[in-house]
């Protein structure tokens, strides 16, 4: 059966020999000597390499089954996932504030590099849901984040991918979708999309759709 091995050396000599994070002036940064650094991704490549990459075989042969209503994911995904939830590692590079470990996303990136490593199809769910939450994080009001981020960012709540539609393809200049505002701030939404990544599953209590979507008077193509 193939394996993987997180490939710590090499991460740890850009970090320090080539970046050389803990000399850096960058506010966090100071704090990330290779050992510490080292104790992070040692627990994450375990985690990777332990319960992620076995997960491949498994969700190749079996992926996700549509029963009594529902879609249920390959067998170990609920407990894998519920492993990562538990470590926290979803939100490592979020804000405390929310629940995150505030950790600059330089190491977000290298943990999120074992992740995707050993199972792809796996870390969709987590990482569209960080995607999500980083959206509401740079541009949604404060009632939202109040709302949405905390249960997102402990993956209580899970993200999707809504962005092409039939006729579009990669070019999401293309898009039909609108969003029309309503007078109480929210939107009405009208489209269609397609491969709505993370769009179903059994693996949170709710799953939240952020909509790509063009409004009203902005410009054409992929700026509006």
């Amino acid at each position: 059966m193939p394996s993987y091995s997180a490939p710590i050396k090499d991460q740890q000599f850009i970090l320090h020999e080539v970046l050389r994070l803990s000399q850096s002036n960058i506010p966090g940064y100071s704090d990330l000597d290779p050992a510490f650094t080292k104790a992070i991704l040692d627990e994450s490549g375990k985690l990777a390499s332990a319960v992620m990459a076995p997960l491949n075989a498994v969700g190749d042969r079996d992926g996700c089954t549509w029963d009594a209503g529902k879609v249920r994911t390959p067998a170990g995904f609920k407990q894998a996932f519920e492993e990562l939830k538990s470590g926290g590692w979803a939100g490592i590079d979020m804000p405390e504030q929310y629940g995150g470990q505030s950790m600059p996303s330089v190491i977000g990136s290298a943990v999120t590099e074992h992740f995707m490593a050993a199972n792809q199809a796996f870390s969709m769910y987590h990482g569209l849901t960080h995607g999500a939450a980083s959206t509401i994080l740079a541009h949604g009001t404060e009632a939202q984040k109040d709302l949405f981020l905390p249960k997102m960012i402990a993956c209580d709540w899970t993200g999707t991918m809504n962005l092409t539609e039939p006729h579009c393809g990669t070019d999401l200049g293309l898009m039909r979708t609108k969003a029309i505002a309503n007078a109480d701030g929210s939107y009405a939404v009208t489209g269609q999309k397609i491969f709505i990544s993370a769009g179903e599953h059994d693996l949170a209590e709710n799953i939240i759709h952020l909509v790509l979507a063009k409004i009203p008077g902005g410009p054409e193509g992929i700026k509006g």
